[in-house]
């Protein structure tokens, strides 16, 4: 299916895939706020970016200049809905944990509450100067579920326990200070930053950058040496013996430019 023709079937992201990349715009302006509807819709895409062969990597972002999410839609936080929008929200996470490529959140204004925990399940985040994120849901009598078991292994218990507790906004150059953001560059810049970053990891083996993402995520709450042990084996079992590893060590020995074959 062309990306333009699986746009049409979304009323509330877009979808367009393109040169490796597929992107998803959060199209509710002006905060593009998530209820359950959008998120339905984004693990859709979600889902045929990771079964698209031709996708390498996944870009989310924001329509507008103001607003990557302002986070759930607040209707969908009482008694009778919060169960199906955290069962559909959790979906997500373990989407953007299992898609076996990179994901990438671009982020253009605020990140806050469920739009904040968004930005945060990618593997990377890239911010405008103007970017502000946070977790204010205790100020309305919420939790936010997703970051309280994300945010700790993102930036450590202790500044974890004051944004969450708090409720507090942060800056985007504070969010790059404590881990949470990769990149911070000005408004004007972000589409080219973004597209920087995408295409170098479009310039790796997607074989390779699949299993050492495996990896990655194998073995983040495991002890030092059963985490070694998990590497290797998946170094030795899986990654070894494809055809791109050998083909990297051959360029690299003959000086030359890889040639990938994706597998």
């Amino acid at each position: 299916m062309r990306s333009a023709e699986l746009s049409q079937i979304f009323k509330n992201i877009i979808y367009e895939s393109a040169e490796g990349v597929a992107k998803i715009t959060i199209n509710r302006p002006p905060l593009n706020v998530l209820n359950i509807e959008t998120l339905m819709e984004l693990n859709m895409a979600l889902e045929k970016a990771r079964d698209n062969a031709d996708v390498k990597i996944i870009v989310i972002t924001g329509a507008g200049d103001r607003s990557f999410s302002a986070g759930l839609d607040i209707k969908d936080h009482f008694p009778e809905r919060i169960e199906t929008a955290l069962n559909v929200f959790n979906r997500t996470f373990h989407l953007l944990a299992g898609v076996d490529k990179p994901t990438l959140a671009v982020v253009n204004g605020f990140a806050l509450g469920g739009g904040c925990e968004l930005a945060s399940g990618c593997d990377m985040i890239v911010a405008s100067e103007k970017a502000q994120f946070g977790q204010p849901e205790i100020s309305v009598g919420a939790m936010p579920s997703v970051a309280t078991v994300l945010l700790p292994r993102l930036v450590g218990k202790k500044k974890a326990f004051e944004l969450i507790l708090t409720g507090d906004v942060i800056d985007a150059a504070e969010a790059k200070r404590i881990g949470l953001v990769n990149h911070v560059v000005p408004p004007e810049k972000l589409d080219e930053a973004s597209e920087q970053l995408a295409n170098k990891l479009k310039d790796k083996s997607p074989v390779v950058v699949k299993l050492t993402r495996m990896a990655l995520y194998q073995t983040l709450d495991l002890d030092f040496k059963k985490a070694l042990d998990t590497v290797t084996g998946i170094y030795l079992n899986l990654l070894i013996k494809t055809e791109d590893a050998v083909e990297g060590l051959k360029a690299f020995l003959e000086k030359r430019k890889p040639q990938w074959k994706g597998k």
